[in-house]
């Protein structure tokens, strides 16, 4: 794929770049491990600092940086400046915590002292995916680097900007020896990076194929990585649930970034007593979406990010159609890499609505008969990224927090990430977490000590 910028709402490439070359890529590992021995032997105070710095450098140039991610990728401006935003909220938390999370830990056993040391691997190859092309990098970053490691970034072809952008960020904030660089490389370029001894370990954002390959590289070198893959996200409504609440976050969880998100919720599952009513609700909400140019603050949902992508979920929704599921609302291209705001209903187990992720706005619904039902519904997937559970039943709750397959359920509210607690997935939507204080200790030496006996502290002449 050619690394280009290419707008989504015009079609214009508006600029181009060369793929690293060998030379060029040997140039930047030989920067990173000599980055390494820098930023791990910084202090905490130092290493804050200089991420505090790039917070601020965050909000100050906010609404430049959101003009470039809409640019690139197609999300409403607002949403992209909200994006920036949360990236300086995570480097302010890893600033104020990553001392005490990674502090010594002190355990009680027969010796004279035993207690675990938290020390950093090294360089960090992050392959980053475009739909939250600050976000996903930044949330590998900040704790990465306040652990003592550096970064080597690796960003979708069509976001090149954004991830030039981010390394003059930790420039700029004084994460100035190459504590974290940015490679403009083609995927057939990141195979020989993992076989790589230089490199300790790898994170990736993004589809279950390259998942699969960059873990089995990691794991064929023996290294460590952490996946972040796809998502169906279930969203329950249950007869108690507050349902004018329910429905406005639904559509708000469905549409975000244009509905382009792992996290986005993808199949509603109501309680056949209120399914009716969801669903004209619902779908009165759907149709009052504004599609169309992402930098107007009036726009809801912006341009899909490729034509590719436009083209699959178009095809994902003919085919449910095709399969015997009912069309409510939408279903078609509306010019350019738009498609409108989508409800599939009535979904056989056979319809590609049923069984797959659709990267788009369009919304899945589902009767449930009751909570087992429901529970049965949510966990038809492969994935287990997030769920959201409407319900004002204490104990119905429990019921689904317990009985769905998925790193994170969320009650009575949308999934969303957070920086001071842990994100990740089960089955196909990975494994490994990010955030939170598991985050920050999936890329460092969990390190046992273990000190039997010490002599008592024996005074030593001075000297003449």
């Amino acid at each position: 794929m050619t690394i280009s910028t290419v707008n989504p709402a015009t079609g214009e490439t508006v600029r181009t770049f060369e793929a690293l070359n060998e030379r060029e890529i040997e140039a930047k590992l030989q920067r990173a491990v000599a980055a390494f021995a820098i930023n791990r032997a910084r202090s905490f105070a130092d290493r804050a600092t200089r991420m505090r710095a790039a917070a601020d450098v965050l909000d100050a140039r906010k609404n430049e940086l959101g003009k470039m991610i809409t640019t690139e990728m197609g999300k409403p401006l607002k949403a992209a400046v909200a994006e920036v935003q949360k990236c300086a909220l995570v480097c302010r938390y890893y600033a104020d915590n990553a001392e005490k999370q990674l502090a010594d830990e002190h355990v009680q056993t027969g010796a004279a002292d035993s207690f675990i040391r938290y020390q950093p691997l090294g360089p960090v190859l992050a392959v980053m995916p475009w739909n939250f092309p600050f976000w996903q990098v930044f949330r590998f970053a900040a704790p990465a680097l306040m652990a003592g490691n550096v970064g080597l970034l690796k960003h979708a072809s069509n976001v090149p900007q954004s991830a030039l952008a981010i390394e003059e960020i930790f420039v700029e904030a004084g994460f100035d020896a190459g504590e974290f660089q940015t490679l403009l490389i083609s995927a057939s370029q990141v195979g020989p990076l993992l076989d790589d001894e230089r490199i300790k370990a790898a994170t990736l954002t993004g589809s279950e194929p390259a998942g699969a390959s960059v873990a089995s590289a990691a794991a064929k070198q023996i290294k460590k990585s952490v996946l972040e893959l796809g998502g169906s996200d279930p969203f329950v409504v249950m007869p108690s649930a507050d349902l004018e609440e329910a429905v406005k976050i639904a559509v708000k969880a469905r549409i975000v970034n244009n509905g382009q998100s792992c996290i986005a919720a993808k199949r509603f599952i109501v309680h056949e007593s209120i399914y009716e009513s969801f669903e004209q609700k619902f779908t009165a909400a759907m149709e009052a979406l504004k599609v169309g140019d992402p930098m107007d603050e009036a726009t809801d949902i912006g341009p899909l990010a490729m034509p590719q992508i436009v083209k699959d979920i178009d095809e994902q929704v003919r085919k449910s159609v095709d399969a015997g599921a009912r069309l409510v609302i939408g279903g078609k291209r509306l010019g350019g890499n738009h498609y409108a705001p989508t409800i599939l209903a009535d979904i056989p187990q056979s319809a590609p609505a049923y069984r797959e992720e659709i990267f788009g706005p369009v919304a899945s619904l589902f009767r449930a008969k009751d909570a087992d039902d429901a529970i049965r519904l949510a966990n038809a997937t492969t994935f287990g990224l997030g769920a959201s559970v409407w319900t004002t039943d204490r104990a119905e709750a429990q019921r689904f927090i317990d009985g769905i397959e998925s790193g994170q359920v969320f009650v009575n509210a949308m999934v969303a990430s957070d920086p001071r607690i842990p994100f990740g997935g089960v089955k196909h939507s990975g494994f490994g977490r990010e955030l939170g204080v598991l985050g920050i200790r999936e890329f460092v030496n969990i390190k046992t000590v273990w000190i039997a006996s010490m002599p008592d502290e024996v005074s030593m002449p001075v000297g003449d």
